[in-house]
C-alpha cells in the first residue's frame, strides 16, 4: 500500500509529548507496534465494578455538606460528646449519599454501554465502515460504494477538525493528503453502503478527543449565591455554638455544683473542659442548620422541570418531528434570568432555505421591473422554463427579461450562469430520473439551481472533470485546481480547461474581497454593480460577487507545479497555499452579483417584540453586509421606524472608529482591548444592536465581552458550526436544529425547531423555573432554621447541657419523610400566573433578571421569619405546658410531653407556611401535603405505641406519650394557638404589601382572577339550555365605569385546540339600561 507521513501538532496541545510525525504502513502491525501508537480503545466511563464505591464516595464526599455530615457522625461516636444517636445523622447521609451514587452510577453505565466493537482496531489498520455506523477512527479514505470513491458524512461539532497534513507515497510517487480524504471520529457515514479507510489516528489521538478538551461545567447565579450562603451558615452554626458554650461554661460555674448530686462530675472535669465538649455538642445538636438535603433536592428540581421543557407539545416542531429538549438539568432557573440575548441570523432568525432572487449581470439589473417614471411594478406571473427539459419545476423567477438574454446568447449572461454551474462543491444525485443536489449550503444549492434552470446544469464531477449541459450541449471541463473557500478567504475559485482548451478561473465571493482583486477596467462596472448590491441588500437578500479571469497555458503549467509542491510540503503547507492563491487570484474580470433571498421564520418579529416588552437585550451577530442586517433588523421589530436615529460603525482603521448610539452594528477594531469597553459601555445604552461582518470567532468575543464586564445572564442561539463558539461561551446555549444540521445542539444546553419557542422557553419554562427555585430555597432555609432555633431557646432551660427539645427519631425524619415530598410538589408543579398570562404580561419576567426573588436579603429576611417563629413555637408550648394538668388531675408537665407538643406545632405550622406559599394546587401537591402530615402522626403513634417499646426498648423510650397528650383539649388549643400567632402575621404582612406596594406578580394574579369570573359568568350562563339568562357586572373592578348586563345566550360552539383549553363563540343578547343589543363574544377559558 505504501507509506503514510502526517503532520500530528498545535492541535491542542494536550498531548504530554509532542509528535511532530508519524509514520505508518497499511496493514502491517509489527511496523506500526514500534512507534508504540495508541489503540483506538477510550476510556468513557468513570467506574468499574471494583472501583465504583471507593472513587464515588471520594468524589461524594468532596462536597463540603456530605464531608462536613460524616465529621458530625464521628462526632457522635464519642460518649461525651454525642447527646443525639448515631442515626439521626447516618441515616440521612446514607440516604443522600445512595440516590447520589445511584445517578452517577446510571450515567456511567450509558457511557461504558456504548459500541466497544473497535476498541482493538490499530494504527495502520484497513477496516470497513457501512452505511449508518459511526467513524470510531481517523481514517485515511481508500475506497467507497458510490462513483468516484465518495461518501456522505453527518460531522461532529468541533472548530478545530480542519487541520491534517500529510503524504502519501506509492510506488515511489508522492501525493498530497488534507482533510477533504479524512473520515473524522464521531462522523457518521450517510447514503454509502459501505467505504474502506486505513486508520490513522486511533483512541486518544483522533482529532475528536484531542480539541475535545475539557467541558467547561456551567454553574447557575443561584449556585454561586447557594455556596456563599452554605459557608455563611457554617460561620453562623459556629457562632451560635459559641455562644452557648460559653453559656455553659457560666451555669457551669454559678449553679454547676448544685446538680452534681444528681449530675456527677467525671474525675478532672471541670467548667472548661465542659464548656469545650458542649460546643461539639451543639455542633451536632444544631446541624440541621446546614442542608445536607439540598443539594440532591435541587437536582431533582431541575430533573423535574427539565421533563416538563421535554414534553410541551407547544414547542414542538411537526414539520421536522422535533420536540423541544432540555439537554442540561443544571441551568433551568437560569432560563429565568436572561438579560442579553446573542442570536445568528441565517437559519436562526431565518428560514436558511434559500431562493434565487435577483441579480446584475455586466452592470444591469434583472429580477424586478421598472416602469417609466423608474417606479417598481409588481410582477406575479412566473418564468415559464418549460423550454429547458432539466429545469427544477420548483424554482420561481419574475423576470423574462434575463431569460431572453441567457437564450440570445450574451456572452456575460452566459458565462455568469457557467461560473455558477462550475465553481461549487455541490453533489448531483438522480433518484427516478430526477436531478437532485445535495449542497453543503442552501447558498450554494440555490445558485447551482438558478444555473440549471438558465440553461446550465451541472450533471456530473469526477477529482478531475465537471460535466455541465451548456443549453442542451454535454460539456466537459478539465478540473486543474479548486481554491476552496474558509471563513478567512470568504471566497472560493475553480480553475478549468474548457473543450477548446482555454483555461478560465472562477471566482465567488464577498464583495469586500473580490473588489480588492479586479483589474482597474472595471473600476465603472464595480461602482454600478455597487449600487446594486446595496439595493440587494437594503431588501434583506444575501449577495456575492462574481467574476473570472483568462489564464496562460504556460504560466498555469508552472503554477500548477508549485502548486503540487505546496500541497505536499509538511511544514508551512498553508501559508505557501496561500501565496499561491493570492497570486493567481488577482486581475479579475467582473462579471456581477446574485442575490439570494432568506425569508423569516414564522413567528420572529412577535417573539423579538415580547422578549423587548420582557426587558431582554437581543443582539443579532451576523456575518452578512450591514444593508442587509438592518433590512433584518426592521423585518423582525428589531429596528423599528420610530428610531430615529440609527448609528453605525464602519471604519477602515482602529483610529477611524467612531462613537455609536441607540442601535448599532459594530465591526472589528471596536473588539481591540483599547476599545472594547467604549464598545460595550455605548453599545449597552442601545435598544437594539447588531453585528454584521462578524466570524464566528468575534461572535463569541462579543458575548465573553458582555459576560465578562456585565452583571448579567447572557443566552447565545444558533443554528450552525459557526455558532458553536458563540453558544459555548454564553451563561445559555440554545441550538436550533434547522438546515445546517446537528452542530449546535450538540454544544447546546436547550434544543428546538424553531426561534419563536424562545419565548416560551424564556418567559414560561425559565420564569416558572426561576419562581420555583426561590420559593424552594426560601421555604427549605425557612423550615431548618425555625426547627434549629426551637433547639437554641431550649438550651437557656436546659442549662445548656446540649439536650435536644425534639424526639431524636422526630429529627431524623424530619427531612427525610415529614417535610420532604411537600417542598418538591412546591418546587416542581407551582406557578404564579398560567403560561397564557406570561405571554400577555411579559414584564412578569422582570424580577428574575434583578434577582429579587431570592438574594441576601431575602436569606436575611428568612432567617428573621424562623426566629421568629421559633420563639414561638417553643415559648407558647412552654408556657402552656408549664405547671399544666390533664382533665383527670395528673402532671402533663413532663419532658417528652413537651417534645412531642413542639414537633407537632412545627410540623403544622410549616406545613401552612407551605400552603401559603403554593400558588398552584395540583393533586399532587394535595397528597403531598396532607400524605406528609397523615404520615407524621401515624409515626408517631407507632413509634410511641407499647409495642415498639417493648421490642426496641431503648431505642423507642417515648411510651404512651402520643396518646396521653393528644387527646387533651388544651394541648390541641395549645396548637392552634401558636399556628395562628406564626400565620397570622405572615398573612397580614402580605395583604398590606399587596395593598401598599403590590408587585406586576400581584396585579397580574389579581387580573387573572378578575378575568376567570368573567369566564365563569359566561359559561354558567352559556352551558345550560340554549336562551338562558345570565346576570352580571362588568367590568367587575368596582369603578365609576361599572354596568349591569343582562345576557341571554345562544347555544355555544366550543373548539378544542389544546387538552385544557376550550375557546367559544357566544351569540347573546345584551339588556342595559333598557336598551338591547346583539354582540357575538370571544371566549378563551381554561376549563379543568
Amino acid at each position: 500500500m505504501g507509506t503514510v507521513t502526517s503532520y500530528f501538532g498545535q492541535l491542542c496541545g494536550q498531548e504530554k509529548k509532542k509528535e511532530e510525525e508519524r509514520l505508518l504502513r497499511a496493514n502491517d502491525r509489527p511496523f506500526n507496534f514500534s512507534y508504540h501508537y495508541a489503540n483506538n480503545a477510550i476510556k468513557t466511563s468513570k467506574y468499574n465494578i471494583f472501583t465504583f464505591l471507593p472513587l464515588n464516595l471520594f468524589e461524594q464526599f468532596r462536597r463540603l455538606a456530605n464531608a462536613y455530615f460524616l465529621f458530625l457522625f464521628c462526632l457522635q461516636l464519642i460518649p461525651q460528646i454525642s447527646s443525639l444517636s448515631w442515626f439521626t445523622t447516618m441515616v440521612p447521609l446514607i440516604l443522600v449519599l445512595a440516590i447520589t451514587a445511584v445517578k452517577d452510577a446510571s450515567d456511567d453505565i450509558v457511557s461504558l454501554l456504548r459500541n466497544e466493537k473497535w476498541m482493538t482496531v490499530q494504527v495502520g489498520d484497513i477496516i470497513k465502515l457501512e452505511n449508518n455506523q459511526f467513524v470510531t477512527a481517523d481514517l485515511l479514505l481508500l475506497s467507497s460504494s458510490e462513483p468516484l470513491n465518495l461518501v456522505y458524512v453527518e460531522t461532529p461539532p468541533n472548530n478545530r477538525l480542519d487541520k491534517f497534513k500529510g503524504a502519501l507515497t506509492v510506488n515511489q510517487n508522492t501525493f498530497s493528503l488534507d482533510n477533504d480524504k479524512l473520515l473524522l471520529r464521531g462522523c457518521t457515514l450517510r447514503n454509502t453502503e459501505w467505504c474502506f479507510g486505513l486508520v490513522i489516528f486511533g483512541g486518544p489521538d483522533t482529532k475528536l478527543m484531542q480539541n475535545s478538551g475539557k467541558t467547561t461545567f456551567k454553574r447557575t447565579s443561584i449556585d454561586h449565591l447557594m455556596n456563599v450562603l452554605v459557608l455563611s451558615i457554617f460561620g453562623f452554626l459556629a457562632s451560635m455554638c459559641s455562644a452557648l458554650a460559653i453559656g455553659n461554661a457560666v451555669w457551669e460555674v454559678k449553679d454547676g455544683s448544685t446538680f452534681t448530686v444528681f449530675l456527677p462530675r467525671e474525675k478532672g472535669a471541670n467548667a472548661a473542659l465542659t464548656s469545650f465538649l458542649t460546643f461539639w455538642s451543639y455542633v451536632i445538636v444544631l446541624n440541621t442548620v446546614v442542608p445536607i438535603s439540598l443539594y440532591v433536592s435541587v437536582e431533582i428540581i431541575r430533573l423535574g422541570n427539565s421533563f416538563f421543557i421535554n414534553w410541551d407539545r407547544k414547542m414542538y416542531y411537526p414539520k421536522n418531528d422535533t420536540p423541544a429538549q432540555a439537554r442540561t438539568t443544571t441551568l433551568n432557573e437560569e432560563l429565568g434570568q436572561i438579560k442579553y440575548i446573542f442570536s445568528d441570523k441565517t437559519g436562526t432568525l431565518t428560514q436558511n432555505i434559500m431562493a434565487f432572487n435577483k441579480c446584475s449581470i455586466n452592470g444591469k439589473a434583472y429580477g424586478e421591473l421598472f416602469d417609466m417614471s423608474g417606479h417598481r411594478v409588481e410582477i406575479t406571473e412566473r418564468v415559464d422554463f418549460s423550454w429547458n427539459q432539466l429545469a427544477d419545476p420548483k424554482f420561481i423567477f419574475h423576470d423574462f427579461s434575463l431569460v431572453e438574454t441567457v437564450r440570445e446568447g450574451n456572452q456575460e449572461a452566459n458565462a455568469f450562469f457557467r461560473l455558477l454551474a462550475l465553481c461549487h462543491t455541490v453533489m448531483p444525485e438522480e433518484k427516478k430520473e430526477e436531478l437532485f443536489y445535495q449542497a453543503q449550503s442552501p447558498d450554494e444549492g440555490a445558485l447551482v439551481t438558478a444555473a440549471r434552470n438558465f440553461g446550465f446544469v451541472f450533471r456530473s464531477r469526477t477529482p478531475e472533470t465537471i460535466t455541465v449541459v451548456e443549453m442542451g450541449q454535454h460539456v466537459t471541463y478539465e478540473l486543474l485546481a479548486v481554491l476552496d473557500f474558509n471563513n478567512v478567504r470568504k471566497r472560493m475559485s475553480v480553475i478549468v480547461r474548457g473543450p477548446d482548451g482555454k483555461i478560465t478561473l472562477y471566482c465567488k465571493g464577498a464583495d469586500t474581497i473580490l473588489y480588492e482583486r479586479l483589474e482597474s477596467s472595471c473600476a465603472k462596472l464595480m461602482n454600478i454593480t455597487t449600487r446594486h448590491l446595496n439595493e440587494y441588500a437594503g431588501d434583506g437578500l444575501r449577495t456575492l460577487v462574481l467574476a473570472y479571469k483568462d489564464l496562460d497555458e504556460r504560466y498555469m503549467k508552472e503554477w500548477k507545479q508549485r502548486h503540487h509542491l505546496a500541497s505536499i510540503a509538511m511544514d508551512g503547507r498553508e501559508e505557501q497555499l496561500d501565496e499561491l492563491y493570492e497570486e493567481i487570484e488577482k486581475d479579475l474580470v467582473l462579471l456581477g452579483a446574485t442575490a439570494v433571498e432568506d425569508k423569516l421564520q414564522d413567528g420572529v418579529p412577535q417573539t423579538i417584540e415580547q422578549l423587548a416588552k420582557a426587558d431582554i437585550k437581543i443582539w443579532v451577530l451576523t456575518g452578512d453586509k450591514q444593508e442587509t442586517a438592518e433590512n433584518i433588523g426592521y423585518s423582525c421589530n428589531m429596528l423599528r421606524e420610530e428610531m430615529k436615529e440609527i448609528f453605525v460603525v464602519a471604519a477602515n482603521t482602529a483610529e477611524g472608529t467612531p462613537v455609536m448610539s441607540t442601535s448599532c452594528l459594530p465591526q472589528a477594531y471596536a473588539l481591540d482591548k483599547s476599545l472594547q469597553m467604549e464598545l460595550l459601555r455605548t453599545a449597552c445604552m442601545c435598544q437594539t444592536v447588531i453585528c454584521c461582518r462578524v466570524t464566528p470567532l468575534q461572535k463569541a468575543q462579543v458575548v465573553q465581552l458582555v459576560k465578562k464586564y456585565k452583571q448579567a445572564i447572557t443566552l447565545a442561539i444558533g443554528d450552525g458550526a459557526n455558532d458553536v463558539s458563540m453558544i459555548k461561551a454564553a451563561h445559555i446555549g440554545v441550538g436550533i436544529s434547522g438546515q445546517e444540521g446537528m452542530q449546535a445542539v450538540l454544544s447546546s444546553d436547550f434544543s428546538f425547531g424553531q426561534f419563536r419557542y424562545l419565548q416560551r422557553l424564556l418567559l414560561v419554562h425559565g420564569r416558572w423555573s426561576y419562581l420555583r427555585m426561590c420559593k424552594f430555597l426560601q421555604y427549605f432555609f425557612y423550615k431548618n432554621f425555625t426547627f434549629t432555633f426551637v433547639h437554641f431557646w431550649y438550651a437557656f432551660f436546659c442549662g445548656f447541657s446540649a439536650q435536644t427539645v425534639y424526639d431524636e427519631w422526630f429529627i431524623t425524619l424530619y427531612n427525610l419523610v415529614y417535610t420532604a415530598l411537600p417542598v418538591l410538589g412546591l418546587s416542581i408543579f407551582d406557578q404564579d400566573v398560567n403560561d397564557r398570562w406570561s405571554f400577555q404580561y411579559p414584564q412578569l419576567y422582570a424580577p428574575g433578571q434583578l434577582n429579587q426573588y431570592f438574594n441576601k436579603k431575602a436569606f436575611v429576611r428568612c432567617m428573621m421569619h424562623s426566629c421568629y417563629s421559633s420563639i414561638i413555637l417553643f415559648f407558647i408550648p412552654w408556657a402552656a405546658m408549664y405547671d399544666t394538668v390533664r382533665d383527670d388531675g395528673k402532671d402533663i408537665a413532663d419532658y417528652q410531653s413537651f417534645a412531642l407538643l413542639a414537633q407537632t406545632c412545627l410540623i403544622i405550622v410549616v406545613s401552612a407556611q407551605l400552603c401559603l406559599d403554593t400558588h398552584y394546587w395540583t393533586a399532587v401537591n394535595q397528597f403531598f401535603v396532607w400524605g406528609s402530615l397523615a404520615a407524621y402522626f401515624a409515626v408517631t403513634f407507632t413509634m410511641y405505641s407499647n409495642g415498639m417499646f417493648l421490642i426496641f426498648t431503648s431505642i423507642f423510650p417515648f411510651i404512651g406519650t402520643a396518646r396521653n397528650s393528644l387527646n387533651q383539649p388544651n394541648v390541641w388549643l395549645t396548637i392552634l394557638l401558636a399556628s395562628l400567632l406564626c400565620i397570622l402575621p405572615v398573612v397580614a404582612f402580605r395583604f398590606i404589601v399587596i395593598q401598599l406596594r403590590p408587585t406586576i406578580n400581584d396585579k397580574v394574579r389579581e387580573n387573572m382572577r378578575k378575568n376567570q369570573s368573567i369566564d365563569w359568568a359566561f359559561l354558567n350562563c352559556c352551558r345550560s339550555p340554549a336562551h338562558n339568562q345570565g346576570f352580571f357586572k362588568f367590568p367587575p373592578s368596582g369603578r365609576s365605569a361599572e354596568r349591569s348586563f343582562l345576557l341571554t345566550c345562544h347555544p355555544v360552539r366550543q373548539e378544542d385546540t389544546h387538552s385544557n383549553e376550550k375557546y367559544m363563540h357566544v351569540h347573546a343578547h345584551a339588556e342595559t339600561d333598557g336598551n338591547t343589543h346583539t354582540v357575538c363574544l370571544y371566549i378563551h377559558t381554561h376549563i379543568a
